[in-house]
């Protein structure tokens, strides 16, 4: 079912289209076109060489892994891996280019014509359209702060390899395009090709946006947000947007195609310049650089090094382990994340659901807590399953058992250790658990005769007595049937 935004102002529907341009740095040793490092974090212009800096005389050479990164994407997505490719000079002038062209790709991109699948909150699975990925060349950086009215160059970033995924307009609203987003963000860590690190700019997004009315063919002007480095930025950013939009053609002003700034501290976007065509940077083939070749079996070399990704793996989960899409594509959302969950599923030899609940759910709420990633959880599959096996094994409840948890990721017990400190073992002895709800029932006569008396509801009120007189250790099974059978006089 379309997706469409209605105007707060005359009620009218509007179609949004929004493609975007996704720069995904290749997780290379050494840049594109030198041999200087890529590491993040170096001082300023200590990983420039002068192949980087521009100079006369230098000649660029292409780096083959950042070759077979673009074919491993390519073949990921289902698209078409050119045997031929050209490398072109996209003329433009700025500070921190100190060619003054950067180099990259145009007329014949290495990758083109695939997509990928993207499952939406509804349950929807939607096709997003991949038109083309592309290498280049990154541009440096300029430094404004702690400078003065002065701005300072650093060159470290200039050459390093970007790969750029430009997608179809085929995203309808700004949850699309962030589901698209992160399946792609997904997509390049699984195949090892971008290690994803959007605060490091290793993983940042255009989003090229336009509007519509609904059932108009033709589409709307766009304006490009550039360099968006969150997904809660493109998210905010594509609302303003369409919004602005909206506004100004139904106050009667055209949308001007142009480059706006995505202003996180103000929620809005701003004019930065107009946009450019494709006829302003002057593209040629570099005279530099012959056309990249790639063999049939340089792309069946590559293919067979791809590992399960992300569909396989969710569409596996559902099939062996019983999981729904929903489950299988949270836990497939990182290979690192897929791991622990396997790990988890193994060493509890079976259980899926329950160990699929409990990675989601628990361990997923204190990495949050903490801001960690899950290969620096502080209580690892084996310390996990210590801990599911004293709940199938009615040791804890489940409510227990969350208790332990904290206190094994907090204290770096084992699941045992903490029951037996804490004294959290549940109440299973049927004698104890009687004697337990006989005192809850001699302390409450009103509500004992209620409840005889048709207030089926009163029994809520006698399982949280009961559970509170057991110190929360009594198995809620045996309580709950204990209690129906002595309240039933």
């Amino acid at each position: 079912m379309a997706e469409y935004v209605k105007s707060a102002t005359t009620g009218r529907d509007w179609e949004v289209v929004i493609g975007l341009e996704i720069h995904a740095q290749l997780a290379t040793r050494t840049k594109i076109f030198s041999g200087s490092p890529t590491a993040y974090g170096a001082p300023p212009n200590s990983q420039a060489n002068l192949v980087d800096l521009g100079y006369p005389g230098v000649l660029p050479v292409l780096n083959a892994e950042a070759v077979r990164m673009a074919i491993r994407f390519g073949l990921a997505t289902g698209s078409t891996v050119a045997r031929r490719s050209v490398f072109a000079r996209k003329n433009y002038f700025y500070p921190d280019l100190p060619k003054g062209y950067q180099i990259s790709q145009y007329e014949k991109p290495v990758v083109e014509h695939g997509s990928i699948d993207v499952l939406l909150d509804d349950g929807v699975i939607k096709t997003i359209g991949i038109t083309r990925a592309h290498l280049e060349e990154d541009a440096g950086k300029s430094m404004h702060e702690g400078l003065g009215a002065f701005s300072g160059i650093d060159l470290n970033r200039a050459g390093t390899p970007l790969l750029e995924i430009v997608s179809e307009p085929d995203m309808r609203s700004a949850k699309e395009a962030v589901a698209y987003l992160k399946k792609i963000h997904t997509l390049v860590r699984y195949l090892e090709i971008c290690d994803g690190n959007m605060q490091e700019g290793s993983f940042r997004c255009d989003a090229n946006v336009s509007v519509r009315p609904v059932g108009q063919e033709k589409l709307g002007t766009r304006a490009e947000l550039k360099n968006i480095n969150s997904f809660r930025f493109v998210e905010k950013a594509i609302h303003f947007e369409v919004a602005r939009q909206i506004e100004l053609l139904e106050s009667g002003g055209k949308v001007v195609q142009e480059t706006r700034l995505y202003d996180s501290a103000r929620d809005e976007t701003r004019s930065m310049r107009s946009k450019e065509e494709a006829n302003d940077y002057r593209y040629f083939p570099d005279p530099d650089l012959l056309p990249l070749v790639i063999s049939d079996a340089e792309v069946e070399a590559v293919r067979a090094s791809l590992p399960e990704l992300p569909d396989e793996k969710a569409a596996r989960f559902c099939r062996d382990h019983g999981l729904s899409v929903y489950d299988a594509g949270v836990l497939t959302s990182s290979r690192e994340l897929a791991a622990y969950y396997e790990a988890v599923v193994v060493a509890a030899g079976g259980e899926p659901k329950l160990c699929a609940n409990w990675v989601m759910g628990e361990i997923a709420g204190l990495l949050n807590r903490d801001n960690l990633e899950i290969t620096a959880a502080r209580v690892d599959a084996t310390a996990l399953v210590g801990l599911l096996r004293r709940i199938i094994d009615n040791t804890v409840s489940n409510k227990l058992a969350k208790e332990v948890l904290l206190a094994m990721w907090d204290e770096g017990r084992s699941a045992d250790a903490v029951i037996e400190a804490k004294g959290l073992k549940q109440i299973t002895d049927s004698g104890a658990l009687e004697a337990v709800i006989r005192q809850v029932i001699e302390a409450n006569p009103e509500q004992v005769a209620g409840y005889r008396g048709g207030k089926d509801k009163l029994f809520g009120f006698f399982v949280g007595q009961a559970m509170k007189a057991s110190g929360g250790k009594a198995n809620p099974g045996q309580l709950n049937d204990l209690l129906k059978r002595l309240l039933a006089g």
